[in-house]
């Protein structure tokens, strides 16, 4: 059995739609061979923008590998979380929802 390459089925594929993108803009009077050069340019076109694609998500993995390496060596902030008392953000949240439906309580009846 004969083994293909990717790259030569992709070429295969990236011609056959060169030439139907071509053919689909053809002029009256146009000759087969200045469509299959037109379909030629249009295939070169197409790979060059899937290089640029590829080389674009390559560079854009490298750099989301390196922000996940530098995040995970970096130390967590303990002292923060050492420095607060367990209760103090519970009895914070509590001051809070009271002054929020206090506040909602004044301009409910004094919006009236």
């Amino acid at each position: 059995m004969a083994r293909y390459s990717k790259k030569s089925m992709s070429l295969e594929k990236s011609g056959e739609e060169a030439m139907a993108i071509a053919r689909g803009t053809q002029k009256p009077g146009q000759t087969k061979e200045q469509t299959r050069l037109i379909a030629q340019g249009i295939q070169k076109g197409i790979e060059l923008y899937k290089k640029q694609q590829a080389e674009k998500k390559r560079d854009l993995d490298r750099k989301i590998r390196k922000a996940a390496v530098t995040v995970s060596h970096e130390p967590l902030p303990v002292e923060v979380a050492a420095n607060m008392d367990p209760g103090q953000g519970t009895q914070l949240a509590w001051v809070l929802l009271l002054l929020s439906w206090l506040c909602f309580g004044i301009y409910f009846f004094l919006g009236r």
